[in-house]
């Protein structure tokens, strides 16, 4: 009876479906394609290339390849023909014929009857380095010589064959997807369905849709069908496609599914099915929803999944998908069948079968949950406490006083607070005449959330003119956000809009941003917006244990590209604080102030218009530095060996991609039983394990590639394509080409920015963690923001682990990066890491220690770093505790200082910066600065100069402050290799200081 429950159209649907899967196995084998194992050099002949039989006779051989190409103009490329016998190529060639679907070669067979080599697809690389390749396709020319020539006679007739269409490699394969179909053999199946607007071809998830402008040949031979059929272990998620063929123009296609069911009528919920491409959960955990629009005659793969659920009874469920556009509606008969097995781990530790594109809607770890070392928020009336810092506010919503707590040494979180602003922040709006309306009236003000990781409020305003709706929210880790929405109330001319931040002085001591690189805060700053040259919004403006980032948003901010890619797609002016470039951003003296006015200048807004001036505001430090966890993390910078790292010192081990546990770029999963039996050595030797992965750009190992080119530019950024051959040659156009490892050929594309990838990273990052055990990640610059890092912070620490996150940059302050200041750029993220390692093209010889302080040593953030260009300077280094790493840098070798920590034994001391009033060594000449490191009875004291030329310098010892009685006090440069020879000096004698060098000293 079961069986008989079936309708009668899924039993014939499926009878079609098996004879044209049957039909199309036999009709692919009138041309093999096949793997060339990379037995030639595609740098000199390309990927591709026919293997033709000659069999006659004479000097011309003559063959006709149906090479079904997708790509353009083949015309204008060069055909090269070589004798498989001798390896040499043949001069005496003649192309004929050429086109996308077939072309004809005449060329002279050398070696008589046997095997020739057509390669149709050679490239030159013009480009800029071996990491960033321009694969430019090579011209067609004439070789041949006028004899041979004369011989090629127009009614040759053919008397070669062709064996196989061979890639260099199965990756590089075009069969099956990219072997196009015949303008005569596309015609024809829209003639046999004339009348309808769009065709559906469901195919599985093993053969993605990788051509928009092509049928493949695949789909002729098998036909239209009307059903999908699949099998799935309970558990597994079973992802599939439909193509979308457009016979008209399509708008809003949808796909909607009924529910699956089996003979005795248990379900598959439709719930448990969904289309990838319209529905789905944003990065912040917000709702996805896309409108997919098909221009005629382009394909559109819409890819689908079906969640079945672990508790699903074995057996056939059968139900539809349909496909509508626009009144016109196609339906695709499913049919699942449910195997018994459960499958591992939900099927996602096999990514190569789709599995894990479930992972785009991930809601994993949004909520805000407080994450360590932060505390609950806490509120008492208008204020909000947070950990080492306090935000007062007013009726109006904005802030009144933000305070710290932290100590100046910036190890400890103290009592005496820090005020940071000297007056309460203010809108202030100027009417046509200049003069301000200064009639508010604040009419509401409340509170809309308080959880321990989110406090929330709103306030509501009115003047005559204008209405002002504040919306704020503070999160634990001291990013405060606000949504400002001014209305006409009527027709209204103003001459200014703008936000002003009176700090106090002690608290905007240096600067960082706007242009300026880090440091000492100048004395005035006239900034206006320049989007399309410039990734600058706002700046840093502190001291070392109190200070503000702020940054002015449009309503409709999406991140801009880092990286070398700004240009690519910069800053969306806001267009409130912007103005049609009209605002602009003056930061200077003001009485006992130092004023930060945002304005946006001189408009008119009609009665009902709405802008948005919104501002997000982050209170630093985060949190004290942990000193103890610098001196305890020594990292390895390299895969090497596990038993040479650990004889080094180092204790942490981060592994870079391209290395052989972790080969392709962004994407470490395809190599992870090897990765994880690394990590487990690892730890068996104490050792801990980080792994490179971020986001910015994608492998295109990654086998969800098409998948997620299907998404048009949500996960890809747009761009003039080109790059590396492959790419080219398979995703064909509008991608950025990224970073490229030419050793195994690993191509990247550029992400686009905030969208669902960050769901997967997530995912990804959790999976790793659990399943690898993985100790933290390395992130070499960021293109995702603080909701995505908080998301990670979590996953990588939950159940223990250790989730140690450290931050690389190159410097930003660039034409190709918008002159911003790396750590500017990536402050939002500051909160949650570990260490820095700032980096390529930082300059530790010419800059100033204000630099250093607050663009370099993360110390004014709660954070500690290491230096990487050239070394770094060992000397000035020590100042803010760092060193570089191994064995990154030549002639840099951390270990000597390494050894000093353990002989002096750092770990537990205080450290003491130049910065903090509270410092007890200083020397006699102001630019050679001395950090301390105390410890009970003893002191490591670190010098730096910047002085000109080589000084001699006194130490000014505060001996109570140090602890020490000067009367027993011994101090003694020790031998440290590269550094410093041993020496004795007396307490009050003389330093030789040399110039950019300095000294390590131990009191006693």
């Amino acid at each position: 009876m079961q069986n008989n429950s079936k309708p009668r159209f899924f039993i014939s649907s499926l009878l079609v479906l098996c004879l044209f899967i049957t039909t199309g196995a036999l009709r692919a084998q009138e041309l093999k394609y096949s793997d060339g194992n990379n037995s030639w050099n595609p740098d000199l002949l390309g990927n591709h290339r026919a293997v033709v039989q000659f069999t006659g006779s004479g000097t011309v051989a003559k063959t006709t390849i149906e090479w079904r190409r997708r790509d353009e103009n083949p015309e204008q490329k060069r055909i090269i023909v070589q004798d498989a016998k001798t390896g040499k190529d043949i001069l005496n060639v003649k192309s004929e014929n050429i086109n996308r679907e077939s072309g004809t070669v005449l060329f002279e067979p050398v070696s008589g009857k046997g095997t020739y080599y057509v390669y149709y697809l050679p490239y030159i690389d013009e480009g800029l380095g071996v990491y960033y390749p321009k694969g430019v396709y090579a011209k067609p020319v004439i070789t041949a010589d006028a004899v041979w020539l004369a011989k090629v006679k127009s009614d040759l007739k053919a008397n070669c064959s062709v064996s196989e269409i061979q890639s260099i490699n199965a990756f590089n394969s075009f069969y099956p997807m990219e072997v196009i179909a015949t303008a005569a053999e596309t015609q024809n199946i829209k003639a046999q369905n004339s009348g309808k607007k769009f065709l559906v071809f469901p195919e599985d998830r093993m053969n993605s849709i990788r051509m928009q402008k092509d049928l493949p040949k695949r789909w002729i031979d098998k036909g239209v069908q009307n059903t999908f059929s699949d099998t799935a272990l309970r558990g597994e998620y079973l992802a599939f496609q439909l193509g979308v063929y457009a016979l008209q123009d399509l708008s809003n296609v949808k796909v909607t599914f009924s529910d699956l069911k089996n003979a005795a009528g248990k379900t598959i919920a439709a719930k448990n099915i969904s289309c990838i491409n319209t529905d789905g959960v944003k990065y912040d955990g917000t709702v996805f929803s896309n409108i997919v629009n098909v221009s005629k005659g382009k394909v559109q793969a819409m890819w689908c999944g079906i969640d079945v659920p672990e508790s699903t009874v074995a057996g056939d469920f059968v139900g539809e998908v349909l496909v509508s556009s626009g009144g016109a509606t196609q339906t695709v008969a499913l049919h699942l069948v449910v195997k018994e097995g459960v499958t591992h781990n939900g099927g996602i530790d096999q990514p190569e079968k789709m599995t894990r594109l479930k992972w785009l809607n991930s809601t994993m770890a949004q909520e805000n949950t407080v994450i360590a070392p932060y505390t609950p928020l806490e509120v008492k009336e208008t204020e909000i406490s947070l950990l080492g810092r306090k935000v007062l506010l007013n009726k109006n919503g904005l802030p009144a006083q933000i305070q710290t707590f932290f100590t100046p040494e910036m190890t400890s979180i103290g009592t005496k607070a820090n005020d940071i602003l000297a007056a309460p922040a203010q809108f202030h709006v100027l009417d046509n005449a200049g003069k301000e309306i200064n009639n508010w009236k604040n009419t509401s003000f409340k509170f809309t959330k308080k959880e321990a990781g989110t406090v929330s409020w709103e306030s509501t305003n009115s003047d005559t003119a204008v209405d002002m709706q504040v919306n704020g929210t503070l999160e634990f880790d001291g990013f405060l956000s606000y949504t400002v929405k001014i209305t006409a109330l009527e027709d209204v001319t103003f001459n200014d809009i703008n936000f002003q931040m009176p700090l106090q002085p002690t608290s905007a001591k240096y600067l960082m941003g706007l242009g300026k690189k880090g440091g000492e805060r100048p004395e005035s700053i006239q900034w206006k917006w320049d989007v399309a040259n410039k990734n600058q919004d706002g700046a840093w403006i502190g001291n070392v244990n109190s200070g503000l980032q702020f940054s002015l948003r449009d309503e409709k901010y999406s991140r801009p590209l880092n990286t070398n890619f700004y240009l690519q797609k910069p800053l969306l002016l806001p267009a409130s604080w912007g103005n049609g470039n009209k605002g602009g951003i003056t930061i200077v003296p003001n009485g006992k102030s130092v004023l930060v006015t945002a304005y946006s200048g001189s408009r008119s807004m009609k009665k009902g218009e709405v802008l948005f001036y919104n501002f997000n505001l982050l209170i630093t430090p985060f949190h004290p530095i942990n000193t103890d966890f610098q001196w305890d993390s020594r990292f390895y910078h390299k895969y090497n060996n596990l038993d040479t790292i650990a004889k080094t010192g180092a204790t942490i081990v981060n592994i870079h991609h391209a290395t052989p546990i972790n080969p392709y770029i962004n994407y470490p999963f395809i190599e992870h039983d090897k990765m994880k039996n690394y990590i487990d050595e690892a730890h068996s030797k104490g050792l801990k394990v980080k792994i490179y992965n971020t986001i910015r750009e994608l492998s295109n190992k990654a086998p969800e590639t098409f998948a997620l080119r299907s998404l048009g530019h949500e996960i890809y950024s747009p761009g003039k394509g080109g790059g590396f051959s492959w790419l080219q040659e398979h995703v064909g156009d509008d991608y950025i080409a990224a970073w490229f490892v030419p050793e195994i050929k690993d191509a990247a594309i550029v992400n686009s920015g905030m969208n669902r990838w960050h769901n997967y990273y997530v995912e990804g990052m959790n999976w790793l963690t659990q399943n690898v055990g993985i100790d933290g990640v390395y992130l070499d610059d960021v293109a995702f923001d603080r909701v995505t890092m908080k998301r990670i912070k979590r996953v990588l620490t939950q159940n223990g682990h250790p989730g140690i996150l450290d931050l690389h940059s190159a410097n930003q302050y660039n034409k190709s990066d918008g002159f911003n200041n790396s750590a500017n750029l990536y402050m939002e993220h500051f909160p949650y890491l570990n260490k820095l390692w700032f980096g390529e093209y930082f300059d530790y010889e010419k800059n100033q220690p204000d630099f250093f302080l607050t663009e370099v040593s993360g110390i004014p953030f709660g954070l500690m770093g290491e230096m990487l260009q050239d070394g770094g300077n060992a000397w000035r280094g020590m100042i803010y505790g760092m060193t570089n790493r191994m064995p990154w840098s030549d002639n840099a070798d951390p270990r000597p200082i390494w050894k000093l920590w353990n002989d002096f034994g750092i770990k537990g001391s205080e450290m003491i910066g130049y910065w903090s009033e509270n410092c007890p060594v200083k020397t006699s000449n102001a630019k050679v600065l001395a950090t301390v490191y105390k410890k009970k009875g003893t002191a490591l004291i670190s010098i730096a100069s910047w002085a000109d030329n080589d000084v001699k310098v006194k130490l000014n010892i505060d001996w109570k402050k140090l602890g020490i009685d000067p009367a027993k006090a011994t101090i003694s440069i020790p031998e440290i290799k590269n550094f410093q020879s041993a020496q004795q000096f007396s307490v009050n004698a003389e330093l030789p200081v040399a110039k950019g060098k300095g000294l390590l000293l131990i009191v006693k």
